[in-house]
């Protein structure tokens, strides 16, 4: 499987091992990653059977000064920026992502922030016999998982997953 990371993340797949198959013929990614993975998908000469598009970061629906406030902050004082990120990733988990810090840069961010999701281009990897799966949770604080669902869902085979964050996970009970 080809595997691609989320913003200032590495090796946080084993996160998502329950919805990742282990097969050479899959491509999957998280958030950032599930833009760079459909990217990799749609440009791909070679077979894909499966791509799975784990919490794919979704900001088309957001303002430009939504854009240029969060490159600012991270500009400001990106490490603050950065740990308050993973927070907001983890939630509603608790679940520390420090041993998966990977501090994107600031051009990172904007490709992530002004990535187009087109629906002719998903119609494309379909037509090529790729099934593509989208997980999306509920109470995700980084992205609008209500509308990147109703972008996805009539193109996609589309988990709307209840009381899960941007992790695909809930809230752990202690």
């Amino acid at each position: 499987m080809v595997y691609f990371n989320g913003f200032s993340l590495q090796k946080e797949q084993e996160l998502f091992s329950d919805y990742l198959l282990e097969n050479d013929l899959c491509v999957a990614g998280f958030s950032y990653g599930a833009q760079r993975a459909f990217e990799y998908a749609y440009r791909s000469k070679e077979r894909i059977d499966r791509l799975i598009l784990l919490s794919p970061a979704f900001f088309q629906t957001q303002k430009a000064s939504f854009i240029r406030t969060q490159l600012r902050y991270f500009q400001a004082g990106k490490e603050a920026y950065v740990k308050q990120f993973l927070t907001n990733v983890a939630f509603p988990s608790n679940l520390d992502l420090s041993a998966c810090l990977n501090v994107g840069s600031k051009e990172e961010l904007e490709a992530l922030l002004i990535y187009q999701w087109y629906r002719r281009k998903i119609e494309e990897v379909l037509e090529r016999g790729t099934t593509i799966e989208v997980f999306l949770g509920s109470d995700d604080k980084i992205i609008d998982a209500k509308a990147a669902f109703d972008f996805f869902a009539p193109l996609t085979t589309t988990y709307f997953m209840k009381n899960m964050g941007h992790l695909l996970r809930a809230q752990e009970l202690v």
